[in-house]
């Protein structure tokens, strides 16, 4: 079996152990304790995720995100991420779960808790909750609600396997958060997804 056709068969066995779980158990975080568990392991495959296939991004995007494999509904979407130093992204939901785990580099992860309960629009108060460093054996999970943010500081390009529950091209009702202002919009897609 060649290389590509590993990685093919490990993204359709993610999907598959993550559908069942789901399936049988519902969500939770434990399972998608147990999800993180599997993509790490797909992460540690560095062979499966070399430029070759998926190259960097310019200086301008500073992320390219690469479909590597998903459901025809858009369900259980398996991305690589490839983001240069510097590259920031807001405090965001993702209203839908959300595995990441660390082929390359560290990507620090921000997770907040919302101190308001949301009730007036445009409004939100927020701390830290904790960070996670995501590096190579290690990653994070997030419930839909959950919030977080990303930066990539340092010197060096990460690549990150990022696996959800929905397309992240469908998500439609995320939010961003200006922690400085105490304000919440509607959140932009951001870059193009490229077909992995």
């Amino acid at each position: 079996m060649t290389v590509r056709e590993e990685r093919t068969q490990a993204a359709e066995d993610l999907k598959t152990f993550a559908q069942d779980l789901i399936a049988s158990e519902g969500l939770s975080r434990d399972a998608l304790s147990r999800i993180l568990e599997k993509l790490k392991a797909i992460a540690a495959r560095t062979d499966f995720w070399v430029n070759d296939d998926y190259a960097e991004p310019n200086e301008t995007d500073r992320q390219a995100r690469y479909r590597i494999a998903g459901n025809d509904d858009d369900t259980f979407v398996l991305y690589l991420n490839v983001m240069l130093p510097g590259k920031k992204i807001p405090p965001h939901d993702h209203t839908t779960w959300a595995c990441v785990a660390a082929v390359d580099g560290v990507e620090e992860n921000r997770v907040y808790r919302r101190l308001d309960d949301g009730g007036e629009a445009g409004k939100a108060q927020l701390e830290v909750d904790r960070i996670v460093q995501v590096a190579p054996g290690t990653g994070v999970a997030l419930m839909p609600d959950d919030i977080h943010s990303v930066s990539i500081d340092g010197a060096k390009t990460i690549r990150h396997l990022h696996f959800y529950g929905r397309a992240l091209e469908t998500l439609k009702e995320r939010t961003v958060f200006d922690l400085e202002n105490g304000t919440c919009r509607p959140m932009a897609i951001g870059v193009k997804t490229r077909q992995g």
